[in-house]
């Protein structure tokens, strides 16, 4: 692939419902432009973007390609995301490097929760945007119905480029709205004809729609506009575009990608509307100086490059996916990572087309490509010149909240099975894992229950790693409610020295957060002072591990005020475990209790949504705290126990046909109910007895 200039350059994210075309569309553009002999289709699992065996196996996109098609001596590297919204991480890689959007719609589905995303994505990241109207070969697929949907939903901003032209229930061709003209598909070509009479009026309609939106761009337009005047094409086009650019007016296209009808022109329509890298502003800041670094992809400046994907597959290699954003970036450069400060030789440099590198001796502003074996380097890094080290802002990427338990199935698996998670959290920033100490498990964190599931299937294919899942345990904690003073005498004789440990102790409620409050009363030397840590460090292994249910215990207050000792058997150990089963006991008899994490949970939904969201998380044992208005939908904010958000990212998307979010953060501790508490204690003496079994 030949080197391309700014200028030169469009970068485009495909963006829609899942299922709604955009591979599909992808694979149409690349069969277009010749780089295949012949299109690829997702049930053959033969498309250039879908390239993984889980995509391929599953025939959905589960992370971005990119796909740069060559196309009037113009550079359009195609970003192909995920519609899922389990996958929401990937396109917002994608986002954070594209200068332009297509929005993909189903005909036959129409607009759909993903398409109400992929507008608020844009207008987040300030994007101008294509609507491309796909399935217009199915006869029963009504192009008019899906416009006036954008219309109801999106406003006046929609403006049809053109129309579907149908004759005997097949695509025949299409109608330019611009020039009012129609043209009739011929092989690969499309001859101009005249246009059908049953098409005049909607062709008026949209055309009139459109000058409307044109004369609303400069005042001298609208003055002409209401004078009755007309505008020339290349007077249209050029408000277009400038209108386009600003997001003022919405083109809609249509066509089929499995037909490859309407592409053609959607990739004229790309080169000619959609903005380069350089009419766009970036900026980072100077690490050295803090000052403002106006990168604005100008080639003219320090060359700097920003990391916004990892490829880390164990088939075609570790890829970091850069977008160069000032400078020239060659084969051999020197560059630096401010994240690390380290400086590296690029050695190579790719363009990737799915999972096919292709080398290119440079790459200018404004143009995606990849570096290969930079393992040091992460997603969301900044590469520049050590003189020049600039960062810029890391992409907003969503926190994942679906949570699972993990095992290995195999034992000895469990440091291949972290390596493989390590990878694959480099490549998906959305995937994490760690251990969860307290509550003694491994906890895997996703975007929702198809993610984590992918995630397990990745690690047994790829990586020969398998686990297996299990509801999380629950993150209770113990603590007492009353008082108890109770005493505890360890005694043993084992030939020679023996061991002493003779402690009374009273404990109470401390009102703090923290495990325990340790304070000493001892009187007369009834127990050494030398003793005294020893008997705290009995107690803080008592809080590890509650006597009720096994969970940690927090806010107690022990005082130590009376025991004894024996001079010869009495040693640290021995008053330690003193310590340790006199504060179980005491527990015990103090009122032990299980608290329950809450925490504030915040639900964004549709209006339309609010009575079902409240109802659920009633049931939920939630109590609604308030609602606050924001971008035309409604956060609901609620207190709610986190065990009841179990699987709570399946329900709230059922429920709301994928239209509503939540986010959540730690609360507070609360006791919980009493048939909580009895299934935890039950399960611990369970587990309990499950053990004194095995041995």
């Amino acid at each position: 692939m030949k080197v391309y200039t700014t200028d030169k350059i469009r970068n485009v994210v495909l963006l829609g419902h899942g299922g709604c075309g955009k591979t599909t569309l992808a694979e149409a553009m690349a069969y277009l432009s010749g780089i295949v002999s012949r299109p690829g289709k997702i049930e053959d699992g033969s498309t250039i973007s879908d390239c993984t065996k889980e995509e391929v196996k599953r025939q959905i996109s589960i992370s971005t390609s990119v796909v740069p098609v060559e196309w009037d001596d113009f550079k359009i590297n195609v970003l192909d995301t995920p519609g899922f919204f389990d996958f929401e991480g990937e396109v917002n890689e994608a986002m954070s490097v594209a200068d332009g959007a297509i929005i993909v719609v189903s005909g036959k589905a129409g607009v759909e929760a993903g398409t109400e995303r992929a507008w608020d994505l844009c207008e987040k990241y300030h994007l101008p945007r294509i609507f491309f109207i796909t399935d217009m070969d199915i006869d029963s697929v009504s192009y008019r119905q899906v416009l006036d949907d954008l219309n109801v939903m999106f406003g006046k901003k929609i403006a049809p480029f053109n129309m579907p032209l149908r004759e005997d229930e097949k695509l025949a061709g299409y109608i330019n709205v611009i020039q009012k003209k129609a043209f009739r598909y011929q092989g690969e070509e499309a001859v101009e004809e005249e246009v059908p009479d049953y098409s005049v009026s909607y062709l008026n309609q949209y055309n009139d729609s459109l000058m409307e939106a044109v004369a609303e761009t400069s005042e001298e337009f609208l003055d002409r506009y209401l004078s009755g005047d007309s505008f020339s094409e290349a007077e249209i086009r050029a408000a277009v575009r400038s209108a386009i650019s600003d997001g003022s007016i919405i083109p809609v296209e249509s066509g089929s990608g499995i037909a490859q009808r309407g592409v053609y022109t959607l990739l004229d329509d790309i080169v000619k509307y959609m903005p380069s890298a350089d009419n766009r502003k970036m900026s980072g800041i100077n690490a050295q100086t803090n000052e403002i670094f106006e990168a604005n992809f100008d080639i003219l400046k320090p060359k700097t490059a920003f990391v916004f994907k990892t490829i880390a597959d164990p088939f075609i290699g570790f890829y970091s996916l850069i977008k160069i954003r000032s400078g020239v970036v060659k084969a051999d450069d020197i560059m630096y990572d401010v994240r690390t400060g380290n400086e590296f030789k690029i050695g190579k440099l790719y363009v990737l087309r799915g999972n096919k590198a292709t080398e290119v001796p440079e790459l200018h502003a404004g143009d995606l490509g990849a570096l290969a074996k930079q393992t040091a380097v992460k997603t969301g890094d900044t590469l520049s010149t050590k003189n020049n080290p600039v960062v810029y802002a890391k992409m907003d990427l969503p926190t994942p909240y679906t949570c699972m338990r993990w095992k290995p199935v195999k034992k000895g698996d469990v440091d291949k099975i972290a390596m493989a998670m390590q990878k694959i959290a480099a490549e998906d920033q959305t995937f994490k894992f760690e251990r969860d100490n307290a509550n003694r498990q491994s906890l895997i964190y996703g975007m929702g229950d198809l993610h984590l599931e992918i995630i397990q299937s990745r690690l047994l294919n790829e990586y020969k790693a398998e686990i297996k899942t299990e509801k999380p345990k629950v993150a209770f904690r113990e603590t007492i409610k009353k008082r108890s003073d109770v005493e505890f005498k360890y005694k043993k004789q084992t030939g020679g020295h023996g061991q002493y440990g003779h402690v009374k102790m009273r404990f109470g409620p401390s009102g703090t957060n923290d495990p325990y409050v340790f304070d000493e009363e001892v009187v007369g030397g009834a127990v050494p002072k030398n003793f005294f840590p020893a008997v705290e460090k009995g107690i803080a292994a008592g809080c590890e591990r509650g006597p009720l249910a096994g969970y940690p215990v927090v806010g107690v207050h022990a005082t130590l005020y009376d025991g004894s000792y024996h001079s010869v058997d009495s040693s640290e150990n021995s008053f330690k475990i003193a310590a340790e089963q006199c504060f179980k006991k005491g527990i015990m008899e103090a009122g032990a209790v299980l608290l329950e994490p809450f925490v504030m949970l915040k639900v964004t939904v549709p209006d339309s949504y609010i009575g079902d969201v409240i109802g659920d998380l009633n049931k939920r044992r939630g109590s609604v705290m308030g609602m606050t208005p924001m971008n035309g939908k409604q956060v609901i904010e609620a207190e709610i126990p986190q065990m009841e958000l179990y699987g709570y990212s399946t329900v709230l998307r059922s429920m709301t046909g994928g239209r509503g979010d939540f986010s959540y953060e730690f609360s507070r501790y609360d006791q919980a109910p009493e048939d909580v508490q009895s299934k935890a204690i039950a399960a611990y003496q369970e587990k309990l007895a499950a053990s004194d079994n095995e041995e």
